[in-house]
């Protein structure tokens, strides 16, 4: 038949199939004359006369005997060429290349020598192994006919050596040869697995012009051209073609199913499933397992799950491949002892496992550093002779090096006689999750000189161990020596220098490789999110988490629920309530995490009826709150000073959830009964309490008990302080205070004596204000600028008019102001307020950063700042109390416990200051604007702060 695609005639010249040239090119090369060469060195051929009848049959019976005909022919006995195509048979028979290399020597000993000799020999090499003596003998032929390209591309497929596959399609074509019923399907399957589409589609056409889809008889060339089109992606024609055929039968279903499978499109594969056997086929454990393994590489082992137990009930019984996807799957997604379980079951019910299904297994044992199990896998791979193979050993490095055994992990990378990439990078990651990063830069530089190319997996790990280990410099180095290696760096490369950073303690180094990786247009995952919204979590970070944020919607990334809670924490923790309230309303899906995060957020803010109406929201919704809601709950209740509803909450939480108080809880129940004066009952509960309490505990209760007067239970926590925290000055400094403003009490001698206050640490006290591009520091007791003074002296004439009093434990009538300036100087609020209002433009809200060691506010310094309030529209003061101040003040700072926007930011104001009184002080103005509008006095940013209740009165 006529070649439908170039008019070619066996007389042209024989191309070179084997030349790496670009298709195109290789047919318009001019003519070249052809010398066919013998394979090897013949002898001299001379006429000799046909073997005699007997010396014919003593030849075939020595076809019995390989070696004595072999040995025969070397003599120089001539042989038919049917006889030598039956002795190269044997040799395929016995997978013998040493005896058909010598058949090979001997081939001028074939008297009527004709292509079918040595397309036998094409096929004898090819099938025994040795693709470049196949490829020789088939360059050397004078005639290459249709048996011959099917010997030689039969050989290059077993070998899954595909492109070279569509090459010898093309030079084939070249020659005016066709490919058959028998040929097509092996070269679609190679334009399958390399995704030449062109290739396939070309391949369709011929086999619709040569007739080869017109016969029913024909079903698998269908079946090839339908999977072709399956496998690379096109989905539209796979459909088009699948619908068009006249006879469809499983192996059609299976190729259209696995298609929609391996393009996501997982419903409509379940369709097709419904559909095929609503046709009557019925499906067998080949699509089962298409769809189990599908929806195991989606994340979704629950309904691949489901699927095994239907196909269990339809009578079909899982095989191996079932389980091994069933257990992988589960690995996959962290569901380690699922995994181990389905181990363990596909044991009893006799199904034998192979080495996938023991590397998987081996693989959750690693996650869950199960030593002991993976020690009896290692066994049953030894018993079932898989622990030599790559995979097993792969997993078995990995598996001893996670649980701490690297002697072992070593032992068995050394014994393995072949390694690959992953060999080397489970042994060198093994040795940097342990630290030794010198063991693991060893085994790196020898990598590449056991001809093992490293890649970018390899690059990241030893990056990563540098970064764990805090040598940030050499991680830099190696980082940028990718680049001149030729290693493309990946996401995870941007991933893991970007989550050292942060957790290194550098934040700004963090965000500035983050900007590289954006500026050399890499596209950031959930992880780069992740790993960089938390060096974000401060008061000075607004702009960079809305930056974030763009970030996220610009990547399409918001849709991840992990990422959605990130931004609420993050945004709450930088200041923007508002902000993290429109991410939560917007979740489709809330979990745990979204409500535990949007309450926490709230109450950080001192919205804590906000927060106490979204506990109730989430309770009527069926959330059940875990430990830290009901904590939140806890101190929001206490920032309102509800101490009933909040002891309800606390009884609730053991009661009605059966979940056991934390210090963090006991922490609030302190605090929420000190906040209200009723410290005997706050020193019972600690009393009371069946776990040890810890230096935050004993902080609240001293803060209450400073702000009530009461020294013999600040001298009770004193004491508790020092012997947990024996060096921490800020102790003894409020110790001081206490006993110098209320006079000391008997048990004042069983603390260390309080220094007089100009040997305590001065630093006590300090902000922090962000005038871009610097961080500006103010320290109590530190020079006033001269632009400031004015300003300074107006604030302190504006807290003069309204000094306020506060009962103390004993019904006494304490005066708040002045003393404690004298003692400490000018606090850092009251400078960082001045300077704001001289140096910032009037439309910029101030923001300010403090920082001290003992909870809460602690006392009468604290008081008097937060009088001084301006409008909302004008400044916004911001004032907590959480981490001690650093020697060198950061630009980024701790997350505050307690702090509230526009007005009053005291946890204790609602006992000191009320809000008829605050109304006056929002007259301030600004230097160069109108005195701003006040809020209205019964408005909810007062309102909760100051509510007052019967049931709350001080005992």
């Amino acid at each position: 038949m006529e070649n439908p695609f170039l008019g070619c005639h066996p007389t042209d010249p024989i191309p070179d199939p084997f030349l790496n040239q670009p298709k195109l090119f290789r047919f318009l090369r001019p003519p070249r004359k052809t010398t066919i060469t013998p394979f090897l060195a013949q002898k001299s051929k001379q006429k000799q006369p046909l073997p005699t009848a007997a010396a014919s049959l003593k030849l075939r019976e020595h076809g019995g005997h390989l070696q004595q005909a072999i040995t025969a022919l070397e003599q120089g006995s001539p042989i038919r060429s049917r006889v030598y195509i039956s002795l190269l048979q044997s040799c395929i028979d016995a997978d013998s290349i040493e005896d058909g290399r010598r058949l090979h020597a001997s081939l001028c000993a074939v008297q009527d020598c004709n292509p079918f000799v040595e397309t036998k020999l094409v096929s004898m090499y090819a099938k025994c192994g040795s693709l470049e003596d196949a490829r020789r003998v088939f360059a050397g032929m004078r005639e290459r006919n249709l048996f011959t390209w099917s010997a030689m591309i039969g050989g290059y497929a077993r070998e899954q050596r595909w492109g070279e596959v569509v090459d010898l399609f093309f030079g084939m074509m070249h020659e005016g040869v066709l490919p058959d019923t028998f040929l097509l399907p092996r070269i679609l399957q190679a334009c399958s697995n390399t995704g030449n589409l062109e290739t396939g589609r070309l391949l369709h056409s011929l086999a619709v012009r040569i007739g080869l889809l017109d016969s029913s008889k024909e079903a698998h060339v269908s079946n090839s051209v339908l999977a072709m089109y399956a496998k690379c992606g096109e989905l539209d024609s796979a459909l088009r073609f699948f619908e068009k055929m006249d006879r469809r039968d499983r192996v059609s279903w299976n190729s259209i199913i696995s298609g929609h499978c391996q393009c996501g499109g997982h419903e409509a594969a379940l369709r097709l499933f419904a559909r095929m056997r609503a046709e009557g086929i019925e499906p067998g454990v080949v699509t089962w397992n298409i769809l189990i393994s599908c929806y195991n590489q989606s994340s979704n082992p629950d309904l691949a799950m489901e699927l095994m137990k239907q196909m269990e009930s339809s009578g079909i019984t899982p095989d191996v491949f079932t389980w091994t996807s069933m257990i992988s799957g589960l690995a996959q997604n962290d569901r380690m002892n699922e995994a181990l379980d389905l181990f363990q079951e596909m044991l009893l019910t006799g199904v034998e496992p192979n080495g996938m299904t023991v590397a998987s297994a081996i693989s959750a044992c690693a996650s869950l550093q199960a030593l002991d199990n993976g020690k009896e896998l290692h066994s049953y791979a030894i018993r079932i002779g898989c622990s030599h193979s790559i995979l097993v050993g792969n997993s078995l490095i990995d598996m001893y090096a996670k649980c701490g055994r690297l002697e072992d992990a070593q032992r068995i990378f050394d014994e393995m006689a072949e390694k690959d990439v992953f060999t080397w990078n489970s042994m060198i990651g093994g040795y940097t999750r342990a630290g030794y990063c010198g063991k693991a830069y060893d085994l790196f530089s020898r990598m590449e000189s056991s001809g093992v190319r490293r890649n970018v997996v390899t690059w990241n790990a030893m990056i990563s161990g540098y970064i764990q280990n805090g040598d940030e410099d050499q991680a830099m180095e190696l980082f940028h020596m990718m680049e001149i290696e030729g290693i493309r760096r990946n996401t995870a490369t941007w991933n893991t220098l970007i989550a050292g950073s942060s957790q290194n303690g550098d934040p700004d180094q963090a965000l500035r490789i983050f900007r590289q990786m954006r500026a050399f247009s890499v596209r950031p995952n959930s992880v780069t999110i992740l790993s960089i919204l938390p060096a974000c979590t401060n008061l000075l970070s607004v702009l960079k988490v809305k930056e974030i944020h763009s970030c996220i919607l610009h990547n399409d990334l918001q849709r991840d629920i992990s990422i959605a809670n990130a931004l609420i924490d993050t945004y709450s923790k930088s200041g923007d309530i508002e902000y993290a309230r429109v991410v939560f309303n917007g979740l489709s899906g809330r979990d745990l995490i979204s409500w535990n995060s949007m309450i926490a957020g709230l109450v950080l803010h001192g919205r804590c009826h906000d927060a106490r109406d979204l506990f109730n929201q989430m309770k009527q919704e069926g959330i059940r709150p875990n430990k830290a809601i009901f904590a939140s709950v806890i101190n929001a209740c206490g920032l309102d000073g509800l101490v009933n509803e909040g002891k309800k909450v606390f009884s609730n939480m053991t009661e009605e959830y059966q979940l056991s108080p934390g210090l963090e809880h006991y922490t609030g129940m302190v605090n929420l009964l000190g906040r209200s004066g009723r410290l005997r009952e706050a020193s019972d509960l600690i009393d009371n309490m069946p776990i040890e309490p810890d230096a935050a505990l004993w902080n609240a209760l001293l803060t209450a008990a400073r702000i009530y007067g009461n020294i013999r239970i600040a001298n009770l926590a004193a004491t508790h302080l020092f012997k947990l925290e024996p060096r921490n000055p800020e102790t003894l400094r409020l110790l001081s205070h206490a006993q110098a403003l209320y006079g000391k009490s008997n048990d004042a001698s069983k603390v260390p004596r309080a220094k007089k206050e100009g040997s305590i640490n001065e630093s006590h006290g300090c902000c922090w204000m962000e005038v871009k591009p610097k961080v500006i520091t103010f320290s109590t007791g530190s020079q006033v600028t001269m632009n400031s003074e004015s300003k300074l002296a107006e604030i302190n004439s504006r807290i003069m008019d309204t000094n306020e009093v506060i009962p103390d434990f004993d019904g006494t009538i304490l005066e708040i102001e002045e003393d404690s300036e004298d003692i400490v100087g000018t606090h850092s609020e009251k400078l960082a307020v001045a300077f704001g209002l001289v140096n910032l433009p009037t439309f910029r809200a101030i923001r300010i950063v403090k920082s001290e060691s003992i909870g809460f506010l602690q006392g009468q310094e604290h008081m008097n700042i937060n009088k001084v309030s301006i409008a909302p529209s004008t400044l916004t003061l911001i004032s907590f109390l959480e981490e001690p101040p650093p020697q060198v003040p950061p630009p980024f700072l701790p997350l505050p416990r307690c702090y509230q926007e526009h007005g009053v930011s005291s946890m204790w104001g609602r006992k000191a200051v009320r809000h008829q009184r605050l109304e006056k002080l929002l007259e301030l103005p600004l230097e160069g604007s109108k005195a701003p509008k006040a809020p209205a006095s019964g408005s909810r940013a007062f309102e909760s702060s100051y509510r007052t209740r019967d049931d709350d009165r001080m005992s």
